[in-house]
């Protein structure tokens, strides 16, 4: 175990798996840049050489098509979008044929590409360029998706997508780059589709994934000292999804936090609550919660992000909202001491 930050956790999945495997390669919009990706590409080319790591042209949809092409010759492509938004011009090649194929050749044949995309908010950011679109991923049966919120998670879910048989979209925020944690060295692989406890407690459960979970580790700090007991789980994998963690979470503490990057309608956080409402109805204390983002075009400007996007202080307010308890303004002085939009003092970006 060594503390790295999440950036550099990617960078040391991209080594492994490519000293692993010579048919693993990485091709994306800016791999080669000096800044490496938010330093996730750092010395990749200059280990491997520029045939299996180079830069791409902006298109899209053809340079899907290739990597579809390469990996049903025995090739691993792992494929980097700076931005999830730019992927949109390759969902014909993600939907129709990567995910479809395995399908249609009964099983003789597979997909292996790893897609990296870049979601959420930044300085500057806007509509088209911070959304956070997984909901649109899971609804396609075929692809895995993975959104891991911890510098561990980082390495092994992607060491364990690019060795997987089947197209795995891995998100990853552009908050986390920064974030340090303890993190195995070697060949360290999380499975895909196993969720994770990071918070034991009898009272709700906060089912999470992604930046929110580093926003609900905030929180169930606080909660803690006002004497509520939160069961923490990290999905990790939203597909498939761990629906055995989340019931049994739920079947214990009786209450049911969700909380999502995205927008709330047709989100993630909406086919959980779904879920739990018919496997797990007649164990419920109360109505399930969520936390989402409003069904709004993403904003750009500092005065408008305020009070668009959701953190730690509005997951203590709706917790202790449900427990009837008061919520006093010193609970909420979580994080003051710097700018709203960045995700803490810890945050030298980029953005």
């Amino acid at each position: 175990m060594r503390e790295i930050t999440y950036g550099q956790a990617i960078n040391e999945a991209y080594m492994e798996a490519m000293r692993r495997d010579k048919n693993v390669i990485a091709y994306g919009l800016g791999i080669d840049d000096p800044k490496g990706i938010f330093g996730t590409t750092l010395g990749l080319k200059e280990r491997f050489g520029e045939e299996r790591v180079f830069d791409m042209p902006t298109s899209e949809n053809a340079m899907t098509g290739v990597a579809i092409g390469a990996s049903l010759n025995g090739i691993r492509p792992v494929m980097c979008h700076q931005r999830m938004d730019f992927f949109l011009l390759a969902m014909d090649q993600l939907v129709n044929n990567a995910a479809k194929w395995s399908y249609m050749f009964g099983g003789e044949s597979s997909v292996p590409i790893t897609i990296r995309l870049i979601i959420g908010r930044g300085w500057g950011q806007g509509p088209t360029h911070s959304q956070s679109l997984q909901a649109w991923l899971t609804h396609i049966p075929g692809l895995k998706v993975v959104m891991p919120a911890i510098a561990a998670d980082a390495k092994g879910l992607l060491l364990s997508s690019i060795f997987d048989n089947n197209p795995v979209i891995y998100l990853e925020h552009r908050w986390l780059h920064n974030l340090k944690g303890d993190v195995p060295s070697g060949d360290f692989r999380v499975p895909i589709g196993k969720a994770q406890c990071l918070k034991e407690g009898k009272d709700i459960s906060i089912i999470s994934f992604s930046y929110m979970t580093i926003e609900a580790l905030h929180a169930v700090e606080i909660l803690d000292k006002k004497g509520i007991s939160c069961d923490l789980i990290d999905l990790r994998s939203l597909s498939p999804l761990d629906w055995h963690t989340v019931f049994e979470s739920v079947h214990k503490t009786k209450r049911l936090l969700v909380l999502d990057t995205g927008q709330a309608s047709g989100s993630i956080s909406a086919e959980i609550i779904a879920r739990v409402c018919m496997k797990c109805h007649g164990k419920l204390f109360k109505a399930p919660l969520r936390i989402a983002l409003p069904d709004f075009p993403t904003p750009t400007s500092f005065s408008m992000t305020k009070h668009f996007y959701r953190g730690a202080e509005d997951i203590v307010i709706e917790v202790m909202k449900l427990f009837g308890k008061n919520i006093k303004k010193e609970v909420l002085k979580i994080k003051k001491n710097f700018p709203h939009d960045v995700p803490g003092d810890w945050f030298k970006g980029p953005f």
